[in-house]
């Protein structure tokens, strides 16, 4: 997902290369996990209990392995294996619509809205799967997205894997320069975890956990 140029820098050469501010999304322009959350609607309270039952051993595993990116794609496996990517979309938009007043931060919102204001990329660089956040990231008129990405068999169905490594840590700046070039000049950015510390340490100002406000 992608626009064209930010607001206020329509007129501006199209050489000139912009610099990017990344936000990332749980926790940070979110008061929590988004994908979580979305998991827990969609399947109902007694579904969602369920299935947290059936992931008992992937989290005792990861007591183990501490690799986020193995237990998110067993929660994936669990709630989303088989479902159509249509459907799934389609879902994605209807949770975003319902919840986002009360999931996104004023505080962190209105920082994103005085960099819109800016000649710079305003890009989410997120672990959370993309296609869940997508509708959030339109909403706030994102430049580009860069998530985790779900893989799809034949029939367009989730398979419960990951078409991508998980986007924590180092993958965020893998990401960010695979989009936007190795010599990308990366103005800001805002994290709230260890995930977020490499793409903090990249930026020329790396803000951490500096949005507190809550809907």
């Amino acid at each position: 997902m992608a626009q064209d140029g930010p607001a206020g820098a329509t007129d501006m050469p199209p050489t000139v290369e912009l610099a990017v501010v990344a936000f990332d999304f749980d926790g940070t322009l979110t008061t929590h996990d988004s994908f979580t959350a979305f998991l827990k609607w969609r399947a109902g309270a007694a579904r969602y209990a369920l299935g947290l039952a059936r992931l008992a051993p992937s989290a005792l595993a990861y007591l183990i392995h501490r690799d986020r990116g193995r237990i998110k794609a067993a929660a994936t496996r669990e709630f989303l294996r088989g479902m159509p990517r249509a459907r799934l979309e389609a879902e994605a938009r209807e949770f975003a619509e319902r919840f986002s007043a009360g999931l996104l931060r004023p505080d962190a919102v209105a920082a994103w809205r005085r960099w819109r204001d800016q000649a710079v990329r305003l890009v989410i660089v997120t672990a959370s799967p993309d296609l869940v956040v997508a509708p959030f990231a339109r909403a706030l008129g994102a430049d580009a997205l860069i998530g985790t990405q779900l893989a799809f068999d034949a029939q367009d169905r989730v398979t419960g894997a990951f078409a991508t490594p998980n986007c924590r840590g180092p993958e965020k700046v893998a990401r960010l320069k695979a989009a936007f070039g190795p010599d990308v000049r990366l103005k800001a950015a805002y994290g709230d975890t260890g995930g977020d510390r490499e793409m903090l340490a990249m930026a020329e100002t790396g803000e951490y956990r500096v949005f507190t406000d809550r809907p």
